[in-house]
């Protein structure tokens, strides 16, 4: 099994990126990425081989494929992550709506998925993390994408923002 790219989430920011942090912050820039490039960006990763991370390029994109809760059928979704050591850490922010994402329900039901970045696939099991550790990871978060923030913000009183670490399967 290959392991996925690293990526580090203290490495700052360049001055691109953070211009595109603030146009999927807007209304604009949410809606293009929910309704658009979350489709586009399965198709655009596999068909290039991973060549093109994702239509927008703001953070890296893993694709995580994971079985329905209820309907059992695999889905595939593009999510934007960091590494801790060997493990692959994914928020489920859901852009700061009030409603978990799907893929959070999938992952809770079935915690074995499939990610594949860049020719690297591999199974993983996923565990949400919780307490200090789910802060510390939370920040880290934040600092590859700063608009985790918000999105905390948004649904404050409303629900929590899951982190959830995917551990390889040897």
């Amino acid at each position: 099994m290959a392991r996925l790219p690293a990526v580090d989430p203290t490495v700052p920011q360049t001055p691109f990126k953070r211009s595109l942090t603030r146009f999927v912050l807007s209304k604009p820039g949410t809606w293009l990425y929910v309704h658009v490039s979350s489709r586009v960006d399965p198709w655009l990763i596999r068909s290039t081989g991973g060549r093109v991370d994702s239509s927008f390029g703001a953070a890296p994109v893993v694709l995580l494929t994971v079985r329905g809760a209820r309907s059992g059928i695999e889905r595939t979704v593009p999510l934007w992550y960091f590494t801790d050591g060997e493990d692959v850490i994914v928020i489920a922010s859901s852009f700061g709506r009030p409603r978990y994402p799907a893929w959070y329900h999938n992952l809770k039901a079935n915690p074995e998925a499939t990610l594949y970045r860049r020719g690297a696939r591999g199974r993983y099991t996923a565990q949400e993390v919780e307490g200090p550790e789910r802060e510390r990871l939370y920040a880290l978060a934040t600092q590859l994408y700063s608009g985790y923030s918000v999105y905390q913000d948004r649904v404050t009183g409303i629900r929590h923002v899951p982190v959830m670490r995917l551990t390889p399967i040897d």
